[in-house]
């Protein structure tokens, strides 16, 4: 394949799409896990990561709520429109949006960087003095990757909208090698600062590499600043609930960074590492099938063909169903030996690793559906309503809230006897916790997977208000196999589980991934065998992204 047919592969159907994304996502992910590998080993889960964490946490506030949860969402219905009706038209759109949100991002990072001080203070009251000033240096720094990241989410719209999926997905691949840069390159010489350096390289690489086949799929640049154009309007008017909503959510993620500061030295690092690990298939799964079938979902309700429209959406949420539900079960049963891989190096002490492990544990159980919440929001916006979906992430931030808070003073020390200190035993008896005096960083994950949980079926009900029955016979009887799946490979790995053990070394790497190989491996072909037993229809989708028989239609 030629550089031309490279930067131009069109993706036909969407399984197609989503699984270049999915796989994508996964070398991503895989650079991700790398990425905190080479953190745990240099740094620990110390001070320096909590500065490293929590300086991110205002820059990436800016990103979700004016670039992921804002104009990405915005963007691709409206050009979606423009394009069926005008096509020069769709184009000048194109540009102005870009030169404006070119405009406010560095107005809003400018404003952003000269109150950081006080921001800091804020979401890390459990700082002390030097702590608070490099944080504040490093959240500096990172401002400017909203910038780039801005650029960026308009030739992302323009990709999908044309299913140039293949150049899209290599994004986050680059933004993950910039920051493997800047730990193994930069960080040698200017420390935790390095890895702030490295992260806006990602960025840079995240934006630059859509220029080319942003421009060949027909945009052509042109200079324009007009914020009176009511195409721009009706962006921002899309954008206000959405951008609400994605408000919810960063609050939430700064109120727990404010709580973690105030435990023990390292639960910003403990729940932020598990955090990412559980991300894993949420990315894989979720966002991938989410990201992919926006763009249909948009076209299906934008040209008044709610069959389709119901079809397709029914499809996507089986397919992530049949996935993601045995890999939520894998992931806890092995998440010691992943821990002990991806981050027991260097600096990470034994107590940090089953800590995270734990806090992974109960993760879990909150995965299923935080991999539905993307597909919801999609397909809500797909309908233009961006209002429902925000009052249902402004209930849920309030939610977990008030549970972090609880959980996190449930399970601290300073507990009286009586029902809480059962519950301290409970964890530590079921997380082999033992010897570990604080546990209370695990009420944070804990408090995140009921609440996502919570949103997911308020999601799912209002959604059904909204639409109608989405096939839910057909999701009922999908998830009746996968379930009794699930529970067939669960009733067969733990007995596996314990044989192979002795058979490994828990204490070298190779040992280790020895171990979630072989009970990966088992487990993954008793849930494909029970199945296609039961002549699930989703098995398709395996056959679809592994052995890549795409049909030419949607």
């Amino acid at each position: 394949m030629d550089l031309n047919r490279f930067l131009n592969h069109q993706t036909r159907t969407v399984s197609m799409a989503a699984g270049i994304l999915a796989v994508s996502s996964l070398i991503s992910r895989l650079l991700g896990l790398a990425r905190d590998w080479l953190l745990a080993e240099h740094f620990g889960a110390g001070a320096e990561l909590d500065i490293y964490f929590t300086a991110f946490k205002i820059p990436d506030f800016v990103y979700n709520v004016l670039i992921l949860g804002g104009v990405l969402v915005a963007f691709l219905p409206l050009f979606s429109e423009y394009f069926s009706r005008d096509e020069k038209e769709a184009w000048k759109f194109s540009s102005n949006l870009l030169n404006i949100f070119l405009v406010l991002l560095i107005f809003v990072s400018f404003l952003l960087f000269l109150i950081t001080p006080f921001l800091i203070r804020f979401i890390a009251p459990g700082f002390n003095y030097d702590q608070m000033q490099k944080t504040i240096t490093l959240t500096r720094i990172l401002f400017l990757s909203p910038i780039f990241f801005g650029l960026s989410s308009i030739f992302s719209g323009i990709l999908q909208y044309f299913n140039r999926f293949l150049i899209y997905s290599l994004c986050p691949v680059l933004y993950n090698l910039g920051i493997i840069f800047g730990i193994l390159f930069l960080s040698p010489e200017w420390g935790i600062l390095g890895v702030a350096f490295g992260v806006v390289l990602g960025a840079f690489l995240h934006f630059s590499i859509q220029i080319p086949s942003a421009v060949a799929c027909g945009f052509s640049y042109k200079p324009i600043l007009d914020f009176k154009d009511l195409k721009i309007k009706k962006v921002f008017l899309l954008m206000i609930p959405r951008t609400l909503g994605i408000s919810a959510m960063q609050i939430n993620l700064v109120v727990i960074n404010a709580i973690a500061s105030t435990l023990a030295k390292g639960s910003i690092s403990v729940f932020n590492f598990a955090n990412n690990i559980q991300y894993f298939p949420i990315g894989i799964v979720g966002a991938s099938f989410a990201m992919a079938s926006f763009p249909m979902l948009s076209r299906r309700w934008a040209e008044k063909e709610k069959q389709r429209f119901i079809n397709d959406f029914s499809s996507v949420f089986r397919q992530i169903l049949y996935l993601i539900l045995p890999i939520s079960v894998l992931i806890f049963i092995l998440r010691n030996q992943i821990v002990e891989i991806f981050l027991r190096h260097g600096l990470f002490s034994a107590t940090a690793a089953r800590l995270t492990a734990a806090s992974l544990g109960l993760f879990c159980f909150g995965i299923f559906a935080s991999s539905f919440i993307p597909l919801f929001f999609r397909a809500f916006f797909s309908l233009k309503d961006t209002k429902t979906p925000t009052l249902i992430a402004v209930v849920s931030m309030a939610i977990n809230v008030v549970l972090s808070f609880f959980l996190t003073q449930t399970l601290s020390l300073s507990v009286r006897p009586g029902w809480q200190i059962t519950l301290q035993r409970f964890f530590k008896d079921v997380f082999s916790l033992q010897g570990i005096t604080d546990i209370s960083v695990l009420g944070l994950p804990l408090a995140v997977s009921i609440t996502v949980i919570l949103q997911f079926i308020l999601m799912f009900v209002f959604f059904k208000k909204r639409i109608g029955s989405f096939n839910l016979r057909e999701i009922s009887s999908s998830f009746s196999k996968i379930l009794t799946s699930v529970i067939l490979m669960i009733i067969v790995i733990y007995p596996v589980s314990s044989f192979v053990k002795p058979f490994f070394d828990n204490q070298s790497l190779g040992g280790l991934l020895g171990q979630i190989v072989m009970i990966g491996l088992i487990g993954s072909l008793v849930y494909l065998s029970s199945t296609l037993f039961l002549h699930s229809p989703e098995i398709k989708t395996v056959r679809t992204l592994f052995f890549k028989k795409f049909s030419g239609r949607d």
